[in-house]
């Protein structure tokens, strides 16, 4: 049976490494460490020791996915990504995502709409593209359809706006020429005709 005989504080001064019979055995959170009273010349199972493995994984996948949670809203596609990524095994999934869910991190309907007003006010989307994009963030069809119902996306404000940021691509080129190239530009970006006839006939100033 494996006895601890030395442990010693980590650089960073969160973690403790724990050492087995004068080798290194794994490493610890202090929060873990302190509820798990361990201490130099204690005996260990090996059950003992792959329990305190996982509870310590734990924790450091925890802090590491709060960072990534923290830098701006994410879909559970997103952080199952992530998870992926950093080769985390799927056992700790769940609990992972309870955790998320609980300090409010983990909602995809709440990211959906962040989502698309992030965009209608800095980046404007038609529908059909903010379809895609939250079709390729994990969003289902329910869920697309009563945000983007509720958000109200204002298409030919949208494509006004897109219009304007690009319209000094076109500022040489006669009438019929410059609205042809409009029209398909916004037809690439998923608007539609009925859009993009409003917004090319109706803004003479472009």
């Amino acid at each position: 049976m494996p006895i601890i005989t030395s442990i010693k504080p980590q650089k960073n001064g969160k973690r403790v490494n724990i050492y087995l019979d004068e080798e290194f055995g794994f490493g610890l959170d202090l929060e873990n460490f302190v509820k798990l009273g361990l201490k130099v010349e204690q005996k260990l199972s090996e059950d003992e020791v792959e329990e305190i493995v996982k509870k310590a994984e734990f924790q450091k996948v925890y802090d590491k996915i709060l960072r990534f949670a923290s830098l701006r809203p994410r879909s559970e596609k997103e952080y199952k990504g992530w998870l992926k990524k950093h080769k985390i095994h799927e056992s700790l999934y769940n609990k992972l995502f309870e955790k998320l869910r609980y300090l409010d991190f983990l909602d995809d309907r709440k990211f959906a709409f962040w989502w698309v007003e992030q965009r209608q006010q800095f980046r404007p989307k038609s529908k059909r593209v903010l379809q895609q994009e939250l079709r390729i963030k994990g969003m289902d069809k329910g869920i697309i359809d009563e945000v983007l119902e509720e958000t109200k996306v204002d298409e030919i404000l949208a494509a006004r706006r897109v219009i304007k940021k690009k319209k000094y691509i076109w500022e040489r080129l006669d009438g019929y020429e410059k609205r042809v190239k409009m029209s398909n530009f916004l037809a690439r970006n998923g608007y539609s005709w009925e859009t993009i006839r409003k917004v090319v006939g109706i803004d003479s100033d472009l």
